[in-house]
């Protein structure tokens, strides 16, 4: 197997008025809280958006290590839907002392390049921020971060930025390169 070299930037917001919104996309396009932990509908969510661009650690886990981690408390997510369809989500999961990250977010490849991309990374960040209205108990929000990486799609990072995201950190690592998985099984093949 060969290794290639992958770069991981970590971006953050440290106040609310970092946030820089996106203005909404034209049409019916929708963004939804999945308030009832569903590992399918979660599962269904990471292998559509994430398949083309090799998102493969969640892939083997099992239905009750899903559910383990929708459960917890601060852990949300976020549906795009365009016209009733699902086009995308962004997983917000909160941490110790006020920090929340941003830990998934994209859209399924048919949706790319119709501007709902950068909406529902503002509308997220922007739940991100007042998260701890819907856990009591949790702290005021201080900072949102997340990480992208080359082998992200081509705009994610300048959405990130676009959204008022500062970089506060870069690695480059050598990791085993993976064929893109696809939403399922065979999903490439011709």
């Amino acid at each position: 197997m060969t290794n290639i070299p992958v770069t991981t930037w970590s971006l953050e917001q440290t106040a609310p008025t970092d946030l820089l919104p996106a203005s909404a996309p034209e049409g019916d396009v929708r963004i939804v809280r999945s308030e009832v932990p569903s590992p399918e509908f979660s599962r269904f969510l990471y292998a559509s958006v994430g398949g083309d661009i090799r998102w493969t650690d969640r892939l083997d886990w099992t239905y009750g290590r899903w559910e383990e981690h929708l459960v917890r408390p601060g852990v949300e997510t976020w549906v795009a839907y365009d016209r009733g369809t699902p086009a995308g989500y962004v997983e917000l999961e909160a941490q110790d002392d006020g920090v929340v990250e941003i830990v998934h977010f994209g859209l399924i490849p048919a949706f790319r390049g119709r501007r709902i991309g950068g909406h529902l990374l503002s509308y997220g960040a922007a739940r991100a921020w007042d998260l701890a209205d819907r856990w009591p108990g949790r702290d005021r929000t201080k900072r949102v971060w997340l990480h992208t990486c080359s082998l992200d799609g081509e705009h994610a990072m300048d959405n990130y930025q676009r959204r008022g995201f500062k970089l506060f950190d870069t690695k480059v690592e050598e990791q085993a390169e993976v064929a893109a998985p696809g939403p399922w099984p065979g999903a490439y093949r011709v």
